[in-house]
């Protein structure tokens, strides 16, 4: 596997998290409208071949307009890398769609989906994988899972909350 894929999963895991509504609060908003500021938690990445490594990640979100439009930058960090990712998503009547990038690797691709009410399903897709994305929010906590094709990582399970 080319080795500037190996983190990308774990980072589109985190982008995703920027795709779900943080409360119901948000009827007159779009979906983005309560996420802005930081966030940060953790996780475990599970390789292939059995491997498990924790992931600490921060991400910082900036809504545009309406709330309707994001963007996202994320940090993450485990024992055997680091990769910073750069995102723009946008939500219309619940289709979610958008980008990523992360520079480190030269890796980039496209995001889309659907959320409805505190979930978000979607898949990311990359040069060489793809990515299914289970997401729900519950008040400011965000539970995400990741499971990656075309790569050596098997899943992502990760947790953020707001600060």
């Amino acid at each position: 596997m080319n080795p500037r894929f190996k983190a990308a999963p774990a980072g589109l895991l985190l982008l995703l998290a920027l795709c779900t509504p943080a409360d119901h609060a948000r009827a007159a908003a779009g979906p983005f409208a309560t996420m802005a500021g930081s966030w940060s938690g953790g996780g475990m990445l599970t390789m292939a071949n059995g491997t498990q490594e924790r992931l600490r990640c921060r991400a910082s979100y900036s809504p545009a307009g309406d709330g309707n439009s994001l963007h996202l930058s994320l940090q993450c960090a485990s024992d055997s890398y680091n990769f910073s990712l750069a995102s723009d998503v946008e939500n219309r009547g619940g289709t979610i769609s958008g980008s990523w990038s992360e520079a480190s690797r030269n890796a980039s691709g496209t995001i889309s989906g659907q959320a409805n009410g505190d979930s978000v399903s979607a898949v990311a897709r990359g040069d060489s994988f793809s990515a299914g994305i289970s997401l729900t929010t519950q008040g400011n906590r965000q539970s995400v899972t990741l499971t990656p094709q075309g790569t050596d990582v098997r899943s992502v399970s990760v947790t953020l909350a707001k600060r």
